[in-house]
């Protein structure tokens, strides 16, 4: 069993070294700034200006066409009174030409409980030594293939863990398409028929914002929980 109980040692160290790199890399990167989502699809920020001139002409290509509803609305076509609608298409086309800043605002604001979360204190943490914690506890509590099912135990923590980093990486890249895409967003509001595709949008983007952050939580409660399970390994 020495030979089967180093090779299981070792898979089980790199496994940790892993987890510790991905820690170290990847949860910082990720939050409300989009440094990290520029970084990797560069891309975006060009084609903001070809959204953003699409986004405009929508709107001027909506009041016309609802204004030109208008002289058909005796014969039943529905149409928005054309005061409103010139006033609403003025208030949304000046919304969606500072559609950014006003973004980056709302990431300024929701970055802030990010920004505590991942600051707050925490019981040091490094993965490389849950192995060795592992298999202690295993051999005070049984006898046997130790070594085998601490691998066992290990594996299935780094599955669950890197699970979790690529939700909270799959909702920063959805934020990202959502803040590249927000002067179409607001294009939509500038209309009663189509207004629900912008409530929806808002929705979507606050919902985001907090997945974001739960994830940043639940992220940090377990490496909380793995750092005070390393320094008292057999207290309950």
């Amino acid at each position: 069993m020495g030979i089967l109980d180093g090779i299981v040692e070792w898979i089980a160290e790199q496994v940790m070294n892993i987890l510790d790199l991905i820690t170290t890399s990847v949860l910082g990167a990720l939050g409300c700034s989009m440094d990290t989502f520029l970084r990797y699809f560069p891309a975006a920020e060009s084609m903001y200006q070809v959204f953003l001139a699409l986004a405009i002409g929508l709107i001027l290509m909506n009041w016309v066409w609802q204004l030109f509803k208008n002289y058909f609305a005796g014969a039943g076509i529905e149409a928005e009174d054309p005061l409103k609608l010139s006033m609403r298409t003025f208030i949304f086309l000046f919304l969606t030409f500072y559609a950014k800043d006003i973004v980056d605002l709302l990431l300024n604001i929701a970055g802030t409980p990010y920004s505590w979360i991942l600051t707050e204190d925490l019981p040091p943490l490094k993965f490389a030594d849950f192995n060795s914690v592992i298999t202690v506890i295993l051999g005070v509590c049984a006898n046997g293939a130790v070594s085998i099912a601490s691998l066992i135990l290990l594996l299935v923590l780094a599955w669950n863990y890197i699970k979790l980093l690529f939700e909270a990486a799959e909702r920063y890249v959805l934020l990202g398409v959502l803040v590249y895409t927000a002067p179409v967003a607001f294009a939509t509001g500038s209309s009663q028929t189509v207004s629900n595709i912008f409530k929806s949008w808002c929705r979507m983007l606050g919902g985001q914002f907090f997945l974001l952050l739960m994830n940043a939580w639940c992220l940090r409660l377990f490496t909380s929980m793995v750092g005070t399970f390393l320094a008292n390994p057999l207290s309950i």
